[in-house]
């Protein structure tokens, strides 16, 4: 009987033991499970998210985007519908990675996500931009996956941008290639507005953009305020001068009394304003700007919202056309080429090229 209790008692110890090491190995110093980490997202939200992410879904514009610029692709394994769609290089990290992207199921429909599709696709993580329509605890709660927000920015180089990046080097363990980008960044913003800072609004050129897309394509009409490119060039944009903010509509009266020396034309609207200068030559061949030839492209860089290194080469052509002797020496057909290389690991200037995507001279009507 004794011998049988004795027995008993070393079974239970080695119960106890074995327990003990086991609670040892799934627990950090603090108790905390060493497998897991917590970030804070861009809503400022406390996210428990694994160690090691090498699986993502991301929902909403923008996630994939820097997703692909963070070099984290491969990390992806459920995309929304339209990145499955025709490889077109106006969607610039779409174009580099269309490939990959194609082969992964559909996980949502811009910015609306599949919950189901998602738990099947198994990702550790869901990357959740601000522009989709989804509460982040809620998407969290209903798949049973931790959710991580980011800033949705549509302009270039703003706050948003730099915090999308620091927030994916650290959920995605990237925080040298995030340190990269925020430098790259700095530098490029520094030389373009280190150039023309010397210079008073009322000796710079008054500019117009027009043809510039939201909430679909636009013919002349459109144009925007804070016209990223244009800022940070410190260029002087007559659309800045209406008090209004972003992108909208401008009446050509407007835009023909104020007489612009330099006008810009998103290839996006290119179409719509063949059209409009056929219905009315007279009215755009009174412009400045077209009788001196000063009319010039910009490569449509809002697509989803902001693809960054589109919106980097236009503002160095830009520069160059704006503010020629500031800008003399500057090849921007190499920046455009630095820009697609650094963000997207790959030149893709040519292929725009040949989809009739350049920097180049334009004559209305043609």
């Amino acid at each position: 009987m004794q011998k049988n209790n004795g027995m008993k008692l070393v079974v239970l110890m080695l119960m106890v033991v074995v327990i003990a090491a086991g609670l040892s190995a799934c627990s950090g110093k603090n108790g905390n499970d060493s497998k897991t980490r917590i970030i804070k997202d861009g809503a400022g939200r406390e996210v428990k998210v694994p160690n090691k992410v090498k699986r993502v879904v991301c929902v909403g514009v923008g996630s994939l985007r820097y997703t692909s610029y963070m070099d984290a692709a491969d990390l992806v394994v459920g995309v929304e519908d339209y990145e499955k769609k025709d490889k077109t290089t106006a969607l610039p990290y779409n174009y580099v990675n269309h490939s990959k992207f194609e082969k992964l199921p559909v996980t949502g429909t811009n910015g609306i996500p599949n919950t189901e599709a998602i738990v099947k696709a198994n990702p550790q993580v869901i990357v959740l931009s601000s522009f989709a329509s989804v509460n982040a605890d809620e998407l969290s709660e209903k798949t049973g996956i931790p959710v991580v927000v980011i800033p949705g920015s549509d302009t270039t180089l703003d706050k948003k941008a730099y915090k999308t990046i620091e927030i994916m080097g650290k959920l995605y363990g990237k925080e040298d290639r995030a340190n990269e980008l925020k430098e790259y960044f700095d530098d490029v913003k520094k030389d373009l507005k280190d150039r023309t800072k010397g210079i008073k609004n009322k000796n710079k050129p008054l500019v117009y953009v027009g043809g510039v897309s939201f909430k679909g394509h636009h013919g002349f009409e459109g144009t925007e305020a804070l016209y990223g490119p244009l800022e940070l060039i410190r260029a002087n944009n007559l659309a800045n001068t209406t008090g209004q903010k972003g992108a909208f509509n401008m009446d050509i009266e407007k835009v023909v009394a104020a007489d612009p020396d330099i006008i810009f034309l998103d290839f996006n609207g290119i179409q719509i304003i063949k059209q409009q200068y056929r219905q009315n030559k007279g009215l755009y061949d009174s412009l400045k700007a077209v009788k001196k030839g000063k009319i010039f492209s910009q490569i449509s860089f809002r697509y989803c919202a902001t693809n960054l290194e589109t919106s980097i080469a236009d503002s160095y052509y830009a520069g160059c056309k704006v503010f020629p002797k500031e800008f003399k020496g500057v090849d921007y057909e190499k920046k455009a080429r630095e820009a697609f290389k650094k963000l997207l690991g790959k030149d893709i200037y040519d292929d725009m090229k040949e989809e009739g995507y350049e920097f180049r001279s334009l004559k209305l009507g043609e």
